[in-house]
Order: C-alpha cells, then sequence, then structure tokens
C-alpha cells in the first residue's frame, strides 16, 4: 500500500515559533536562538538533537542573515528532499513577514537557491555546462534506468553470458554508485561490501569504463554524476572562487546524511568555512548504505582553524522525559559522539520492554494493544509500527488484515516507477534527447509490432545521423508499423518546438499514449487517472526541464502525495521502516524484533562501524514516539528452511543495546498467551501457510471487535 503524506508530522510543527510582533526569534529558547543568531561568519555546526526543533531554528538563522543585510539570492540552502526546501522557504518568508525592519523586503525575500544537494547540483551544471565541456541538454537517468543502461552495457560487453553468474544490473550500478559517491577504490568497497563480487573486479572495472562512455555518448547524467561533475567543476580555481562569491552564506540541513563528495563540494565552496553552517545530529546517521558517513558531521570541526564553533539543540519538543531518559541512556553507550544530553518539560510513563513467546504472539498483542488504544481515544493514524527490515512485518500484516484494520505500509512501488508514468515521461525525455538510449528503447518497445532486435536497430540508425534530432525525423520504418511510427514520430517534432506549451506537451503524450495503453493493461482506466494527475502535477513547474528534472530527483512517494487518495480508509495504522520513519512522530510507536539478529541486523553487523549505525538505527526509532514506546522482543523465531533440513525454531536474546545496566530505564513485561499456539511447533512443514490463509478466510466472517 501507498504511503501517506499524513503518516506523522514532523516534529518542527510543535517547537515554538513566532508569527508576529516586534522580535521575530523571540519564542526561541536560548540554545536556538544561540544558533540562529550566532554573529560569527565563521563556520558553525549546530548539533540538534531528535524532536529540538532544527528546521525552526535553521530557517531562523536565514531570516537572521536577511536580517543582518544578506541578499535572499546569495544564500545557498541545501535540503535533502524537496518537501523540506519548501517548508523553509515557508518558514523564512513568514519570518520576514513579521518582522517589522525586513517588511520592505519581504518582497525580495525568496530563496532562489534553495534545494536538494542534487537539484542545485543540476542547475548548476546546465548553467556551467559550456565552460565544462558539457553538453547543456542532458538527461538525468533514475536509478532504474541507471540499471538498465548498465544492463544493456553488460550485455554488450558479453558479462551476461558468463559461464559463472555476474552480478545482476542492480548490483553492478550499487558497486558503481558507493565507489562514486565514497570516493573509494574498487578493490575496498568489493571486499568490505561486496565480497561475492570481488572475483569480477577487473571485469567491473571494464564494465563501469564502459557504461562512463555509454553515458558520455547519450548525453545522459546519472544520479551520481549530478554531485561528481559538481565537485569536479569546483576543482577549476575560476569556477570555485566565481560560486563561493556568489553564495556568501551556505547552509545545510541534515548534515549527517552527506557522503564524501557532498562535504568536497562544500568544502570547494567554503575552503576556509565562512558563511557555513551544517545542521545535523551524529546520533541519527543512518544512511550509510547511501553511501553517506557519520565522519563528515564528527570531523567538520577540526576541518578549519580555528575549529567551527558548536552550539547543541537539547530541548526536546516531541517526547516525554521517560522517553528521552531510556533513549539517552541507549546512545550514551556509543564510543564516539557529540555530548548531548534530551530533556523535555513533559512528564510521562517508562517505555515498555516487552518479552513475547514468538513473532505470531508479538503480531497478536500489538493489534491487540493497538486497537485498545483506538478505544482509549488513540486515533489509528497516531500510531506506528516500525521495524529494521521490511519482512519483520509481515506476520503482523496478516494479523491486521484478518482483524480488519487497515495500515499503510511506507515503502514500496513509488509513483514515478509505475511502469505507465515511465513510458509516459521516456517520450518527453527522448523527444528532449534524442541520443538518450534507454528512454528510446522504452518509447519504441510501445509499439505494436516492434521488439528488442527492431528497436536496436533504429536506435543505432538515429545515433548514426549526424544530427539525431533529425535523423529520428526522417528513418523509415517497415511498412506494416508505419501508421504507429509515424504518429510517434508527429508527436516527438511537436515536443521538440521551442513553444511546445508546457504542460499542454505532457496532454499530447497522454492522448497518444492512450490507446497504447488500454492495450497493455486491464485496468488502463485507473492508470489513466494516474496520467491525468501527473498532468496536474507538471502544472505546478514553470517548465518541462524543471519538471522532468526535480521529478526525477526528488519524486513523490505515490499519486496520493500530491493529489490525494480517494480509496484510502479514513483511518490506517502506519508501518514503516526505521529508516522511512526518520523525521516523522506518533504517539504511539511499536519496535518490532528488538533482540539480536534483527536490531543490530547480522546483515547490518559486519564492522563496528556498521554495529554503531545500528545502535543509532533502534535510537531513531525511540525517538520517534511523543507518549508511549513499546519495544518488543519475541522469545524465539520459526524459520522455514529446506525440505531435507526440516523447519526449526531459533532462540534469540534481547538486543545488545539494551544491557540489563538501563533496566531501570524501562518497564519489563512479558505478554502472556492464555491460550498457547503450537500450529508452528507440531505442525508439518507446509501447515502454517495452510492454517494462515484459513484464519484470514474465517475472519472475512468475523465482526472486527
Amino acid at each position: 500500500m501507498f504511503a501517506s503524506r499524513a503518516q506523522g508530522k514532523a516534529s518542527e510543527a510543535e517547537t515554538p515559533d513566532s508569527r508576529a510582533g516586534p522580535d521575530p526569534h523571540a519564542q526561541l529558547n536560548p540554545q536556538q536562538r544561540a544558533a540562529a543568531l550566532h554573529a560569527d561568519d565563521g563556520p558553525l555546526l549546530v548539533i540538534a538533537g531528535a524532536g529540538s526543533g532544527k528546521t525552526n531554528t535553521l530557517a531562523h538563522r536565514v531570516a537572521h542573515l536577511i536580517e543582518r543585510g544578506a541578499d535572499p539570492r546569495t544564500i545557498l540552502l541545501l535540503t535533502f528532499s524537496r518537501r523540506a526546501a519548501r517548508e523553509m522557504i515557508r518558514r523564512v518568508e513568514r519570518l520576514v513577514a513579521s518582522s517589522p525592519a525586513l517588511r520592505m523586503q519581504q518582497a525580495a525575500a525568496t530563496l532562489t537557491w534553495a534545494g536538494t544537494f542534487h537539484a542545485v547540483g543540476a542547475r548548476l551544471l546546465r548553467e556551467f555546462a559550456p565552460r565544462i565541456g558539457l553538453d547543456p541538454d542532458f538527461t538525468i537517468h533514475d536509478r532504474e534506468d541507471s540499471a538498465d543502461l548498465m544492463n544493456l552495457v553488460r550485455h554488450e560487453r558479453g558479462l551476461a553470458s558468463t559461464a559463472k553468474r555476474f552480478p545482476a544490473k542492480g548490483t553492478c550500478l550499487a558497486i558503481y554508485s558507493r565507489v562514486v559517491n565514497g570516493q573509494e577504490q574498487l578493490g575496498r568497497v568489493l571486499g568490505t561490501l561486496f565480497p561475492w563480487c570481488a572475483a569480477w573486479e577487473e571485469e567491473l572495472r571494464t564494465l563501469f569504463g564502459a557504461y562512463v562512455d555509454a553515458k558520455q555518448m547519450q548525453n545522459v547524467l546519472d544520479y551520481d554524476d549530478l554531485l561528481l561533475y559538481w565537485s569536479e567543476m569546483m576543482s577549476a580555481p575560476a569556477i570555485a572562487a566565481e560560486l563561493g562569491a556568489r553564495f556568501r552564506h551556505v547552509l545545510v540541513d541534515e548534515y549527517q546524511d552527506t557522503n564524501r563528495l557532498q562535504a568536497a563540494v562544500l568544502l570547494a565552496l567554503k575552503p576556509d568555512g565562512r558563511g557555513l553552517t551544517v545542521v545535523g545530529d551524529d546520533a541519527q546517521s543512518i544512511y550509510a548504505f547511501r553511501g553517506a558517513t557519520v565522519r563528515n558531521i564528527l570531523e567538520f570541526p577540526a576541518r578549519f582553524d580555528p575549529p567551527a564553533a558548536q552550539v547543541a539543540l537539547e530541548q526536546n519538543y516531541r517526547s516525554t522525559q521517560p522517553l528521552l531518559d531510556a533513549a539517552n541512556a541507549v546512545i550514551a553507550l556509543a564510543p564516539e559522539r557529540f555530548a548531548k544530553t534530551l530533556v523535555s518539560g513533559r512528564d510521562g510513563v517508562r517505555p515498555v520492554l516487552l518479552s513475547v513467546a514468538d513473532e505470531a504472539a508479538q503480531a497478536r498483542y500489538v493489534v491487540d494493544d493497538v486497537l485498545a488504544q483506538r478505544e482509549a481515544g488513540i486515533a489509528l493514524q497516531a500510531q506506528a509500527v516500525l521495524f529494521r527490515t521490511s519482512h519483520h512485518s509481515l506476520r503482523l500484516e496478516l494479523e491486521l488484515a484478518r482483524r480488519n484494520v487497515p495500515f499503510v505500509k511506507f515503502g514500496g512501488l513509488k509513483f514515478l516507477e509505475s511502469a505507465h508514468v515511465k513510458d509516459v515521461l521516456a517520450c518527453l525525455r527522448w523527444a528532449d534527447n534524442p541520443r538518450d538510449r534507454i528512454a528510446g528503447l522504452r518509447v519504441l518497445l510501445l509499439l505494436p509490432g516492434v521488439g528488442p532486435r527492431t528497436a536496436a536497430r533504429t536506435l543505432d540508425g538515429v545515433a548514426a545521423a549526424a544530427d539525431p534530432a533529425l535523423g529520428l525525423d526522417r528513418f523509415e520504418m517497415g511498412p506494416t508499423r508505419s501508421e504507429h511510427w509515424a504518429a510517434m514520430q508527429r508527436l516527438l517534432v511537436d515536443l521538440r518546438r521551442p513553444d511546445a506549451p508546457w504542460p499542454g506537451a505532457l496532454g499530447s503524450v497522454r492522448l497518444w499514449y492512450e490507446p497504447l495503453l488500454e492495450q497493455r493493461y486491464e485496468d488502463a482506466a485507473m492508470r489513466s487517472v494516474d496520467l491525468r494527475t501527473l498532468e496536474s502535477i507538471a502544472g505546478t513547474y514553470a517548465t518541462r526541464e524543471r519538471f522532468l528534472t526535480e521529478l526525477t530527483l526528488d519524486p513523490p512517494d505515490a499519486t496520493s502525495d500530491e493529489a490525494g487518495d480517494p480509496l484510502r480508509d479514513e483511518e490506517y495504522l502506519t508501518l514503516s521502516t526505521i529508516h522511512s520513519a526518520k523525521g516523522r512522530e506518533w504517539h504511539s510507536v511499536y519496535v518490532l524484533n528488538v533482540v539480536d539478529g534483527c536490531v543490530p541486523s547480522d546483515l547490518g553487523a559486519g564492522t563496528q562501524a556498521d554495529l554503531e549505525e545500528e545502535r543509532r538505527l533502534l535510537y531513531v526509532a525511540m525517538t520517534r514516539a511523543k507518549e508511549q514506546l513499546r519495544l518488543v522482543a519475541p522469545q524465539r523465531f520459526y524459520i522455514r528452511q529446506q525440505a531435507a533440513e526440516g523447519d526449526r525454531h531459533v532462540y534469540a536474546t534481547r538486543t545488545r543495546f539494551i544491557p540489563q545496566a538501563l533496566d531501570r530505564f524501562f518497564e519489563l513485561r512479558a505478554w502472556p498467551d492464555p491460550v498457547p499456539d503450537t500450529r508452528e511447533v507440531h505442525a508439518p512443514a507446509c501447515a502454517p501457510l495452510a492454517l494462515d490463509i484459513a484464519a484470514k478466510m474465517r475472519g472475512m466472517w468475523r465482526t472486527t471487535p
């Protein structure tokens, strides 16, 4: 099920915020005020604890810079999502409007350079493209397109038909991305993160070189190139000096989530740190799998001489003090961190550390407690169940379905990953860049009677033309396909016209595509609604280029993110991985499988650095709760294995991140089950699934409590 923007409100919405009065910063707490009004232009690190109002503080800092005379056009604000950038702009504009000293400047107070690292990088690369030898009309591949191009090159190099299994396209792209973003040697990445691929090092090196050549020939950049090219561009002294002077102030949100390339860009922009402010929390650095490194924030002060100033935000506006005491105790065991202790002005109950027999009991307990809280006035949408890995919730999902409890699982297929949406976007991208082989292949394969070989020959013919755009217009397809081919050619010609209306061009693509949509999908009517929603989204962008760029770099999770979902139940429980829950909050939070092997994950604890990130994951999960927190620890897990080995139970121990010395911060409970569940112990290997299905069928006729 799709995730919703109503999944949980960001904590900053509940922090003090001035809406009127002579001093727009009057309601900041002393720590927030010290960060927002920091007068020294030297580098500043704001260590923002969970729920401490970092977004609010950063917005006040931007407003303060404008108060001091900074031109908003010289302020570069870097975030990790489009939504965060929009929220920051909104808050700054509201603060400026509330300040008597700034009302005259309100019209000019818009932050023209606020966005994600990748979106800002794309804008700068288009601007400086002629100076660095890049075609400014490049198109940007999303992850799926990049994997497809990697796979195309993989086949061309004969690596898909090796005697031994060669890494799949997704694995190849993940290795490539880690090398680029982490600025690490291929051999080291293979040895530490992909040891099963280490034997293919030379072949991978050749593959990646060919992949780079293919991108260059097709005038496409992938997600990683936007940072790599920006970083390399900054190695030119003249460009670095020009951009450093243009952006007098650079502010970065969520600095703990940056990778080495992003840190290198910042240091190139502000080598002495003047005008540089970064905000983050080392205790919430949980994205190493994306190339982020906690070293960036831990080592930030020492990168400058004198070291960067530091301000810690420790006042928490989200959770009760007993919840914070437990979270503080868990993270205090980390061997390396910035010292801070979160405090709250609200009392409450201690978090519960609950022992249950197994995963089945865990699922029954969670549903029982969720429904009991609902009866006590805590809506389903104010509750969430978090877990380390997506499959940890499968047993719970079955129990929720059996008892007719609606839920939304955060994750899964994103809106722009839907095949019909990608088809339409591919038309726009191919029209913009006829050399984009992946976009062209996707469009050609939509045509009836066109297979991969015909499409490949067509693309080869187009690429051989001196001008690929003219080559596409003049290329002749066989007579059996002339009707569809001619219609597609007319569409692409219209899309390439300089005066092509926007977003009307997207409507033209939809009208051409809908007959093909009806032939390809049984649910064509529902998919057509998605395309009309895409048109309404397109209307919020000034140009086609901005639309394609920003949606590729920061897509909405689902149609409902932009247009709402009329089919969704009026209330629902949120299920989410811990990674996806970061930045969210709920009244009551349940964390599943708080045992060694799950938290920390066996697969995520190979090194001490990996283990520390697992500790931070538990800390992030705990600090999502506002009033009630339940950490659930099954004592055993039922493992389905090969028939020859038989199924068995494995016994688990409580997570090592909560040793007995921390028991005083928790209420220790065991959840008794008056009717022992013996199905998994005595039933044959195939029985549990049959019993689960039978239980689900019975649940269809049962009255929900």
